[in-house]
C-alpha cells in the first residue's frame, strides 16, 4: 500500500525489524521510531508499508551542485578540488538553527526535483572533473541505502564519495554507511548533553562514539565542525572541553573547525557570532594541544591557512576558499622540517576556487 501523499512505493530499508506489538522499528539511527501501517519516521523518509520499513527519497535529490571541497568544510583532503554536492528531504535532528532547513524539514515531495542513480552520478562526477562526491544539505544517514550505493558506484568510478554528517547513526548501520566513504566531516555541535537535546534533539553520546569509531577503526579521512552560536555553546568552559576531548580522544591532529552561526530558522533572536568569538576558539583548542583548528563563515586568513605543528611554517594558504599557496611535500610533509601533515594530498592542489556551480544530472 502507498501512502497518497508518495508518488513512490519506496525502495526497501534495511536496519529494521519487527515488534512483538506489531509495529517495525527502524534501527537505522537512536530514535529507533516504532511505526505502524501508514506511518512515517521521525525523519520523514523512512515509512512502514506494509510488513516493511522503506525509504521513499531513493534515487531522488533536491539538487546538484559542485562546490569547493573546502566548503563542507575539509582542510586536507585534496584542497582546491572540486565536490559534486547534493542531497534529498527529512533529517533525524532538529536542530533550531539549521541553515539548510528548507531542505531537512521538506515534507514536500516536490522538493526532490532531481532523479539520479548512484551510477549516473558517478559519472556525472566524473564527466565534470569532480574529485568527489558528497552527500550534504541534510544528513545522509537518513538516506543512507541511496548514500551507500552512490558511494560504492563512485568508488568505482574513480571518485572519492563524503559524508557530512551529524553522525547520529545506530551501532547496527554504522560499518555499512561508513565502509565506502573517503572522508567525513562530522558536526559536533556541542559539548554538553543539555545542549543536543534541547537544540537539536539529539544526543551527544552517540556523536561521540562515532567519531571514536571514524578515527580508531576505519581509514576514513574525519574533520569534525562545530557552529558557535552566541550564548548557547560559545563560552570558554564548553569550548575548552569539547577541544580537549578531540585531543585526548581523536588525536592532536584530527581538524576543528569552528563555523560561524548566523540567524535563521527558529533561531532568528540570536546575533551572528563576531569573529572574535572564533578566534577566541582557536586560541582555547590550540591550547589543548590541536594541531590544525580552522575557522569558518568569516574571513580570516590565518584561520583558513594550514601550518606547520613543527616549525610553525604556512604551509596551505587560502583566503576563502581558493589556495593562494601550497608548500607540501609529494608526501605530505613540510619541506622545512619534515614534520608529517596528515591528509590526503595532491601532488599540486587544484584551482576550483570559490565558484558554486549547479549542476544538471
Amino acid at each position: 500500500m502507498v501512502a497518497p501523499d508518495s508518488p513512490l512505493g519506496g525502495d526497501p530499508a534495511h536496519w529494521w525489524h519487527a515488534t512483538d506489538d506489531g509495529r517495525v522499528q527502524c534501527d537505522l539511527c537512536p530514535r529507533q521510531c516504532r511505526l505502524r501501517e501508514g506511518q512515517r519516521g521521525f525523519c520523514f523518509v523512512r515509512a512502514r508499508r506494509g510488513d516493511r520499513l522503506v525509504l521513499e527519497t531513493y534515487g531522488r535529490s533536491s539538487g546538484f551542485c559542485l562546490d569547493p571541497v573546502e566548503k563542507k568544510p575539509l582542510a586536507h583532503f585534496h584542497p582546491g578540488t572540486s565536490v559534486l554536492s547534493f542531497g534529498t528531504a527529512g533529517c533525524n535532528l532538529a536542530c533550531k538553527y539549521c541553515q539548510n532547513w528548507e531542505i531537512s524539514t521538506s515534507r514536500q515531495w516536490d522538493t526532490l526535483a532531481s532523479q539520479a542513480s548512484p551510477e549516473r552520478i558517478a559519472e556525472v562526477a566524473r564527466q565534470r572533473d569532480a574529485r568527489s562526491v558528497a552527500f550534504t544539505y541534510n544528513d545522509p544517514v537518513i538516506f543512507a541505502e541511496y548514500a551507500i550505493d552512490t558511494a560504492w558506484a563512485c568508488r568505482q568510478a574513480g571518485v572519492a564519495p563524503i559524508a557530512v554528517s551529524a553522525g547520529c547513526i545506530g551501532e547496527a548501520a554504522r560499518q555499512a554507511f561508513f565502509a565506502p566513504m573517503a572522508a567525513a566531516n562530522i558536526d559536533l555541535k556541542g559539548f554538553t548533553e543539555e545542549f543536543y537535546r534541547k537544540v537539536t534533539g539529539a544526543r551527544l553520546d552517540v556523536v561521540l562514539d562515532t567519531l571514536r569509531y571514524l578515527v580508531h577503526e576505519t581509514d576514513v579521512w574525519t574533520e569534525i565542525t562545530t557552529l558557535v552560536i552566541p550564548g548557547l555553546n560559545d563560552s570558554d568552559q564548553q569550548l575548552g572541553r569539547l577541544s580537549e576531548w578531540v585531543a585526548t580522544e581523536l588525536g592532536p591532529d584530527v581538524p576543528l573547525h569552528f563555523s560561524a552561526f548566523h540567524p535563521d530558522n527558529r533561531m532568528r533572536d540570536i546575533s551572528p557570532t563576531p569573529a572574535s568569538t572564533l578566534r577566541r576558539a582557536r586560541r582555547l583548542a590550540k591550547e589543548t594541544g590541536l594541531h590544525h583548528v580552522y575557522l569558518g563563515n568569516v574571513h580570516d586568513p590565518e584561520g583558513d591557512t594550514t601550518w606547520c605543528p613543527g616549525c610553525g611554517a604556512a604551509l596551505i594558504v587560502r583566503d576563502w576558499y581558493r589556495i593562494l599557496d601550497q608548500r607540501l611535500t609529494a608526501d605530505g610533509r613540510c619541506p622545512d622540517c619534515g614534520s608529517p601533515i596528515p591528509g590526503r594530498w595532491d601532488q599540486h592542489p587544484g584551482d576550483f576556487g570559490r565558484r558554486r556551480i549547479p549542476v544538471r544530472i
